[in-house]
């Protein structure tokens, strides 16, 4: 049994982390390196950087806050908001991303993932999806965090980026995102039945109890928390001695 790999999601805006609900109803958490830090410390096995508006204004802001990460912080890395060309991929790889999380761009132009997937190999990038429930009981895929309609089935949509050359997919529940009522079990369950790359689970989790019913309920290798972590309801450390204490294998700690 592989380890399930707790990442911690960090939504920026300008100079802060900030959370909200449905992405909407933004709200301080504090600086990103400080909270990179204490997660870090902590032992969580990932750190995604997000920023919610590069997409709105067409740049990512995240280059400095990335590149002072990777000067202390030996984990890997997501980074994904505003990513539109190889060449901002080539930006954020240099100053120590590991992966690419494209959502906007991906949708507008999926030969992006492909072009990225050859250049830099497919584990680099992760086509991130926005999912809003409509009519129907289908998911449809939202760009520019989470604004925008697109008309795209999401489990549809997921089984083309893994044909266009997608390493991994992050998927999250608009619907559940910053409701601390737990993960949409029918949407994540769906998309990671469909695919065959890892599959990172967020919008949610307000327990350890909710991670433990994703990961049970769901083929997910990874599950992506903020609201846990940001509102200090657990520390990384509760939640994988939580999770291992419930038959879940993760890794304990990285030697810091």
């Amino acid at each position: 049994m592989k380890n399930i790999r707790l990442i911690a999601r960090l939504d920026v805006k300008g100079p802060n982390v900030i959370k909200g609900v449905h992405l909407e109803c933004l709200r301080i958490m504090g600086k990103p390196m400080e909270l990179a830090w204490k997660y870090y410390e902590d032992g969580v096995d990932e750190l995604l950087y997000m920023d919610i508006v590069a997409s709105l204004y067409q740049r990512n802001n995240l280059l400095d806050i990335v590149e002072e990460a990777a000067k202390h912080i030996f984990i890997p890395m997501t980074v994904g908001g505003g990513i539109r060309s190889l060449q901002d991929m080539e930006n954020l790889l240099r100053v120590g991303a590991d992966k690419l999380a494209i959502n906007t761009a991906a949708i507008e132009n999926p030969d992006l993932i492909t072009e990225g997937a050859k250049k830099y190999g497919s584990q680099c990038i992760v086509v991130s999806i926005e999912a809003k429930k409509s009519a129907g009981g289908r998911w449809e895929a939202y760009t520019d965090n989470g604004r925008n309609e697109t008309g795209l089935d999401v489990v549809e949509w997921a089984e083309r980026a893994v044909g266009l050359g997608a390493g991994e997919i992050l998927l999250t529940s608009v619907d559940k995102e910053g409701t601390a009522k737990g993960f949409d079990i029918d949407l994540t369950s769906k998309v990671a039945d469909a695919v065959s790359i890892p599959v990172i689970a967020s919008g949610g989790a307000g327990r350890i109890e909710d991670i433990i019913e994703c990961i049970n309920m769901c083929k997910v290798d990874a599950l992506a928390t903020a609201h846990i972590l940001h509102y200090n309801k657990n520390t990384v450390k509760e939640i994988k001695e939580g999770l291992a204490s419930n038959g879940v294998k993760v890794r304990q700690s990285y030697d810091s």
